[in-house]
């Protein structure tokens, strides 16, 4: 008998006894064959005992384990050999944090459950398919798909699963035995495309992930995407049905989508290559898609439709005379071209297509307007004269800011504290709110004591655990640190993380303590370090004498804290010293500019924190920094130590801090280099403008990088703190130059927005520098650090918002730089178009250097027609 066999009797002989510590050592250490071996032959009321002490075990272990391919596969073997239902087995290989092996562990699985005679394995799969989320990885897939196709089961066909089973299309479980057959094999082959197909054109959002490329199916065109190729072939072959192709495609284009995920079924058509006889078939719905689409469906859209010989005149002028009011320049440019030849070849309606194109004579582009009525006279019709899109000279026109509005109530009512914590932790952190949640848990932990843990504990440790999962890459993380603030109050469970929260704490309570001891990463900004710090004395709050809440907590919405609240604060406190952090947190939040009355009575209060409150009052607070423009370039040898380094943009102007002559920096707030910094988890940032409300250029320094991102890295969300900025105070100096600049520049719309609606505020409160800024932005685009043509949508809208004038101011310092660059950024005549009209509709003449010698070269490009528009209406100004 040999070694192995001996441990597997061995093992039998103990299971059959009662003991099962050998059995969890062999899941433990992912050896799936052993659990497979120890459990045959054993009687199946033994099995059912086993899987009682299983369940309990893995309850105890799941806090704090992933069970990875390696222990999954294990675990699911241990489960299906030893619980009694699908549902019993579900609960556990249907946990996120359980991740089975695919075919490997679909294998071992089928085998135990043969040998004990379970007929459940199909109802298992669904169950744990049904439990997928969005980060499920596709080797669960893999699992749930050998199951059902071994067992002869239909496949879920619910959003994810369609989503994951595309995705094993991309990545098929044996990749990592050697070169994968093509996408086109592997569909022909999957058992599931008859019953996921039809789905992929009714999932939202899936046609980005149809785009995939697989470099080893076409090595002359790499970057050809992979799937709808494949698609097309096999409806050529007779696999798939060419007409639900056709059908589908179109139908979904005209329910349309993200313009990023319909590319899939351009993509797809384009491979299809409909015939006229095809198109025809679908004209009504290619119609509506020319009107209606997004402008890359539209395209071609209006590409296939002008190559249909019998296409009913009527139903091109229908269409036209709405598409011709779409903002997108070059798919009216085509049409008018359309309209000008179908107007030549009948030439009994010429009037009537005419009148037809007039319609783009009113097109926001000055060029389509002039063009429009152009071609209209020719074929003659006369439209209405043209004119500007702004004719009437005026100034912003801005309504005035509203003062920062009242903080709400602090909490006050255990409810109520449960449920902000219970909606904090709902979903993954975007900046709310959260001093007033720990203002009312140091304010209920001080006044109801034990009420506190049996509130918090169901929240934080059973429906929203995972929420404090560690992200040790990401330095702007706070989710473990939040929740372990909650926990001090809750329910405590000892393991390595908390070991770390302690030694903080008391790192926190050291005379000497600084900021820096909450974070060693040195990217992480100061401020960030200061939050960190303060979130752990707060925890330490909850262990010590109760306080009656947080001395910081704001009295406005913009994070300013009222100096006689502070007073009044310190008053109720008494003799007891208060949290050093919260104290500091607190003098941050003052104005500036107090009067010294609040320093008398913050003196007479007679106590240490008094006399550091009146001593700060007197000083002025904390002084305003010096901060220069710097350009940061990649360094490879810093990339091996530092992500953010390698993979930053080859140049990047951010900016540097450093405290004015003869100040201190007492706080380490106005020392900062420019450095890249970047997460997953930038929504912790927009606590950063509440904790410093009377230094915009500071928290705007700390806060570049992530808005730079949003433009140069294409990166979401960077842009949303600029709104948050212009409801603070203080100057704000280059470094907001700059965020604006590389706002307006943002990739994704929402950032676009963010950024006009904070200039907006600047502009309504009279903080905005435009020139300043216009200055930054010729300097990036002009360095090609942005795409220029991504920066008119947004100013053409704050123009139209009412803030012309700061628009024209903007753009006639941007200019000059972009006028000289060596070769003129793509989106240039747009600009010079926009800053034509802002000119002429505000009357305000202003010198652009370099303009005059473009609007006089020789020759009819687009760049100098609208130069020579714009230096003509400054001509006329």
């Amino acid at each position: 008998m040999t070694r192995s066999t001996e441990s597997t009797v061995r093992r039998r002989r103990e299971l059959a006894a009662g003991g099962t510590s050998d059995l969890f050592a062999l899941v433990s250490s992912s050896d799936a064959e052993a659990v497979a071996a120890a459990l045959a032959g054993l009687p199946e009321q033994r099995r059912r005992e086993i899987g009682v002490e299983l369940a309990a075990w893995f309850k105890q272990r799941d806090r704090d384990t992933w069970w990875s391919a390696g222990t999954g596969t294990a675990l699911a073997v241990a489960v299906v050999g030893c619980l009694p239902t699908a549902a019993q087995a579900a609960a556990i290989l249907g946990r996120p944090s359980v991740n089975p092996h695919g075919p490997r562990a679909a294998e071992l699985v089928r085998r135990v459950a043969q040998e004990r005679g379970v007929d459940w394995l199909g109802d298992l799969a669904h169950r744990i398919a049904a439990r997928f989320r969005p980060d499920t990885w596709v080797g669960r897939w893999h699992f749930v798909a050998r199951l059902l196709h071994a067992e002869g089961g239909t496949p879920p066909t619910d959003d994810r699963c369609v989503q994951l089973w595309l995705t094993g299309v991309e990545s098929p479980d044996r990749f990592h035995q050697g070169q994968p057959a093509p996408v086109v094999d592997r569909l022909r082959d999957d058992p599931f495309l008859a019953a996921m197909l039809p789905r992929l054109f009714e999932v939202d959002g899936i046609g980005v992930q149809m785009m995939f490329i697989a470099p080893h199916d076409n090595w002359n065109d790499p970057g050809q995407p992979a799937l709808p190729a494949a698609l097309a072939q096999l409806a050529a072959e007779g696999v798939v049905d060419r007409v639900m192709l056709l059908d589908a495609s179109t139908s979904r284009l005209l329910r349309g989508d993200r313009p990023a995920a319909l590319r899939a079924f351009t993509t797809l058509l384009d491979q299809l290559a409909p015939t006229t006889t095809e198109v025809t078939a679908r004209v009504t719905g290619y119609l509506r898609l020319l009107v209606d689409a997004p402008a890359p469906v539209a395209t071609m859209a209006q590409k296939a439709l002008r190559k249909l010989p019998e296409l009913e005149l009527e139903s091109v002028l229908d269409a036209s005379r709405q598409m011709l009011t779409r903002p997108d320049k070059t798919l009216v440019r085509t049409q008018l071209t359309w309209l000008d030849q179908l107007a030549r070849r009948h030439r009994d309606r010429a009037d009537e297509i005419a009148e037809v194109i007039a319609v783009a004579a009113e097109h926001p582009a000055v060029d389509l307007r002039e063009r429009a009525s152009a071609l209209a006279a020719r074929h003659g019709f006369d439209p209405a004269p043209v004119s500007p899109a702004l004719t009437r000279p005026r100034g912003d026109d801005l309504p005035p800011p509203a003062p920062p509005a009242p903080a709400p109530d602090p909490i006050s009512d255990l409810d109520e504290l449960t449920e902000e914590v219970a909606a904090l932790l709902g979903t993954p952190y975007q900046g709310t709110p959260l001093e007033r949640i720990l203002d009312g848990l140091v304010r209920l932990t001080a006044t109801d004591g034990p009420r506190v843990p049996a509130a918090l504990d169901p929240v934080i440790e059973r429906r929203h655990w995972s929420w404090a999962n560690e992200h040790r890459w990401d330095p702007l993380c706070l989710c473990e640190t939040v929740v372990e603030v909650f926990r001090t109050a809750g329910v405590s469970r000892p393991d390595r993380r908390r070991e770390r929260w302690e030694k903080l704490l008391t790192a926190v309570h050291r005379p000497d303590a600084t900021p820096e001891l909450a974070v060693t990463d040195p990217k992480v900004p100061p401020v960030h370090r200061l939050l960190r710090a303060r979130l752990a004395e707060i925890g330490a709050y909850l262990n010590g004498p109760g306080q009656s809440g947080l001395l910081a907590l704001p009295t406005s919405t913009n994070g300013l804290l009222d100096p006689m609240a502070l007073v009044e604060r310190l008053a109720a406190l008494g003799d007891r010293e208060p949290g050093h952090w919260d104290l500091t947190e607190a003098l941050l939040r003052l104005p500036t500019g107090v009067d010294e009355s609040v320093a008398a009575k913050a003196t007479a209060l007679g106590t240490a924190a008094g006399r550091r409150l009146a001593t700060w009052l007197r000083d002025g607070g904390l002084p305003q920094p010096v901060i220069r423009s710097r350009t940061v370039t990649r360094d490879p040898r810093r990339g091996s130590r530092h992500w953010e380094w390698a993979y930053m943009p080859a140049e990047r102007l951010l900016v540097e801090l450093a405290p004015p002559a003869g100040a201190t920096d007492r706080y380490g707030l106005l020392t900062a280099p420019a450095t890249p910094l970047g997460g997953d988890h930038s929504g912790w940032v927009h606590l950063w403008p509440s904790l410093l409300p009377g230094h915009r250029g500071v928290v705007t320094a700390y806060a570049l990088p992530l808005v730079a991102g949003a433009a140069d890295m294409d990166e979401r969300d960077g842009a949303a703190v600029l709104p948050l900025l212009a409801e603070i105070g203080g100057p704000g100096g280059v470094a907001l130059d700059l965020a604006v600049a590389y706002g307006l520049g943002a990739r994704h719309g929402p950032d676009r927005v963010a950024t006009v609606d904070a200039l907006l505020a600047l502009t309504a409160a009279g903080d905005f520098d435009a020139a300043g800024t216009g200055e930054q932005l010729g300097t990036l685009a002009a360095r090609q650090l942005v795409k220029l043509s991504r920066v008119v949508e947004p100013l053409r809208d704050a123009a139209q918002a009412g803030a012309p004038m700061t628009v024209w101011r903007l753009l006639a310092a941007a200019l000059p730089a972009v006028l000289a660059a060596p070769t003129p950024p793509r989106g240039l005549p747009d600009l010079l178009t926009l800053a034509a009209e802002t000119a002429t509709a505000t009357g305000v003449r202003i010198d652009v250097p370099g303009l005059a010698d473009i609007a006089g070269r020789g020759g009819s490009s687009r760049l100098l027609t609208e130069a020579r528009r714009l230096h003509k209406a400054l001509a006329e100004t």
